[in-house]
């Protein structure tokens, strides 16, 4: 894939009748530009400001010369409540920041907004983007009447004077899920799962990268959510090859959250990933919903949130077809169907259980908040129903074992096996499991997984059989992915176990970052051994140090909540109160919230 981003180049190279000179990002279709004869133009974001004309190179430089001063300042007040806080310690502080070389680093498009609608109303988001009629897709559908299809563009074998007419108004597709609002519009971003593994936005690490955005750059986590939202409710009925079971499926089936949002054309040919089908995993749609409510919690967003509530309610009816025996609870199907593409399950796991147990919590909360009380009702149901079956099944009265199933690795340690309860704490909700148990979970991953792997000094390793040994299954078991460990901290964080969660977090800095590590520094990887053998330099996943931030700056009030059943403490929290209501709707919305809450979250079993 050939890709020119913030090139200045003579569009006469491209499409001789456009004299002018533009600010491009260049990407080569599927197929290949020669054979395909067309190509997708779209406007990088700065050009909303310095438009595309030849001085727009010379304003930028102009300003950030003019202002760079006054940008280090404030860069500096942003920093420094955290870089004077004596209590956090300082190699903290340093890798908190430096991990964000990513998003600068790891290789980032940030495109400009999307067209408004014309006064026909024939097209509700456009972006800029020219390509022959050869590139659309009758395969790929939109179901939903909230997302338009594509529209049909330039014909490249049309005449000069007519190309000439249809390129001056810039022929367009539909992208995304953009708010009407000026103030919400912050066109649309990508960035890659690493430098590696060229997929963008890749969703199921996007689960613990997305602290960052949302910390600092929150109006554009939402919109790779609204992204995402409209990928719910579509499907691309082309055929795909999976390279790892040797069969064949479409690319992108309605209902389940995609993978990635594609290599060679990303938003339109979405399921870059082609080892497993995607389609079958358990992870993703439960990370959809739990990313979805904790974003609509953090911003207070209620256009956010009644905007992607039908692709919440179409993620989590599509994960029915997974429970095999009717307790609302979903099985593993014997295959890597989660974010561990290696490491096979059988039956229920834990990570993808407890992911789900916190999924249906977050469905039933915000079907309240959004006045759905029906789906608020059925969530409730599943949720008391599945919680009992995943204790009964997996918990061992010290932690939950990896999966239900008589493999030689059942009963292992998984280091993320409260991967669902890091975001119901970071959500504000109440906690899945009663204290007891979750600290005991924690601490049995802090006693094997982390101390009695160099003394801590590595991090968490992903598996460790219950004899003290690490978990060699396959080769992410025996792995220390670096941004499962800074998730681990975070919820060890929000469990009140501080100094665990430091010593945990400390085993990255010391290994990939510090003098005496491997060396790693600013091109985090993914995951390594105990030898130090890396895999995927520059990787998205350690951005999930900022989930630890956001553990740290939580309310104390959730973390002192009472271990009573979960059901009766719902009472779905208040949003955010950095966010002020002044739509009257909202106001509304949040009055029946405070009504209806308790009457809906009565416990009666």
């Amino acid at each position: 894939m050939d890709i020119l981003i913030g090139r200045t180049f003579t569009t006469e190279q491209v499409f001789p009748h456009q004299q002018e000179r533009l600010t491009v990002l260049l990407c080569q279709l599927p197929h290949g530009l020669n054979q395909m004869g067309s190509v997708r133009l779209h406007l990088l974001r700065y050009t909303k400001y310095y438009g595309t004309s030849e001085r727009a190179a010379e304003d930028l430089v102009h300003d950030a010369l003019t202002n760079y001063k006054r940008w280090e300042e404030d860069i500096q007040k942003w920093q420094n409540p955290i870089l004077k806080d004596d209590s956090l310690p300082e190699w903290y502080k340093f890798t908190l920041f430096n991990e964000l070389y990513f998003l600068v680093a790891g290789g980032t498009i940030w495109i400009d907004t999307p067209l408004p609608a014309d006064d026909s109303g024939s097209d509700r988001y456009r972006t800029k983007i020219l390509h022959s009629e050869a590139s659309v897709r009758d395969d790929v559908k939109y179901d939903d009447s909230t997302y338009e299809n594509t529209n049909s563009l330039t014909n490249s074998s049309e005449d000069e004077t007519e190309g000439s007419k249809k390129d001056d108004k810039m022929m367009s597709t539909n992208l995304s899920l953009t708010s009407h609002d000026d103030e919400e519009d912050v066109g649309s971003f990508l960035y890659l799962e690493g430098v590696e593994y060229i997929m963008w936005c890749t969703y199921d690490v996007h689960f613990y990268a997305s602290f960052a955005l949302l910390e600092l750059f929150p109006k554009i986590e939402l919109s790779i959510q609204r992204e995402f939202a409209k990928a719910v409710l579509s499907e691309d009925t082309r055929k795909v090859k999976f390279l790892a079971e040797g069969n064949s499926g479409i690319r992108k089936v309605k209902g389940a959250v995609p993978h990635d949002l594609g290599t060679h054309d990303p938003w339109h040919e979405m399921n870059a990933y082609n080892i497993h089908d995607t389609s079958k995993w358990k992870d993703l749609n439960p990370k959809f919903v739990l990313q979805v409510y904790r974003d609509f919690a953090a911003t207070g967003s209620f256009s956010f949130g009644t905007d992607v509530w039908p692709a919440v309610c179409a993620a989590m009816d599509y994960m029915d077809q997974f429970d095999q025996d009717g307790d609302s609870l979903i099985e593993n199907d014997g295959f890597p169907d989660q974010t561990y593409d290696t490491w096979t399950v059988h039956g229920i796991s834990a990570y993808c259980g407890c992911l789900w147990l916190a999924a249906l919590q977050a469905t039933a909360a915000m079907a309240v908040q959004l006045d759905d009380k029906a789906s608020a009702q059925k969530y409730k149901k599943k949720f008391l129903k599945a919680k009992a079956s995943f204790e009964s099944k997996l918990w061992n009265g010290s932690y939950f074992n990896y999966d239900s199933g008589s493999s030689s690795n059942s009963k292992s340690i998984q280091a993320d096996q409260l991967a669902g309860q890091w975001y119901t704490a970071a959500a504000g909700l109440p906690n899945l499991f009663n204290d007891d148990k979750i600290q005991s979970c924690l601490q049995k991953i802090f006693d094997f997984n982390v101390m009695k792997v160099r003394g801590g000094r590595m991090g968490a390793v992903n598996g460790m059989h219950p004899n003290g040994k690490v978990d060699d299954t396959c080769m992410q078991s025996r792995e220390v992915w670096t941004g499962v460990t800074y998730g681990v901290a975070a919820t060890m964080i929000h469990a009140g176990m501080e100094e665990e969660a430091f010593t945990t977090a400390e085993g990255i800095f010391i290994a990939g970052w510090s003098e005496e590590g491997f060396g790693y520094a600013f091109q985090t990887p993914e995951g390594w051994t105990m030898d130090g053998s890396y895999r995927s330099l520059v990787y998205m996943r350690p951005l999930a140090i900022w989930g630890m931030q956001r553990a740290l700056a939580a309310p104390k009030a959730v973390l002192g909540a009472p271990g009573v059943n979960v059901m009766d403490r719902i009472n779905t929290p208040p949003l955010s109160s950095r966010t002020s209501f002044s739509d009257r709707r909202a106001k509304k919305i949040a009055h029946k919230v405070k009504c209806f809450s308790d009457s809906v979250f009565r416990c009666t079993c």
